[in-house]
């Protein structure tokens, strides 16, 4: 799944550890789902969405295969 979430992060000026460390989560977690290589739980989508105050449809692409 494609997301956006460097984008929000460098908007927000924030490192991929400081964004781990607010959402609970480790710094690998973070660098896997910006590469596409982890689609994150439902619960964490919505929290990375909720932590930039936007929707989740605005973080991450569904793209249909």
């Amino acid at each position: 799944m494609k997301n956006r979430i460097k984008v929000y992060r460098a908007m927000h000026d924030l490192t991929q550890e400081a964004l781990a460390n607010d959402l609970g989560v480790t710094r690998q977690t973070i660098l896997a789902i910006e590469k596409g290589k982890y689609d994150p739980s439902l619960d964490l989508a919505f929290k990375i969405a909720r932590y930039f105050g936007v929707g989740m449809e605005e973080v991450f692409l569904y793209e249909e295969k």
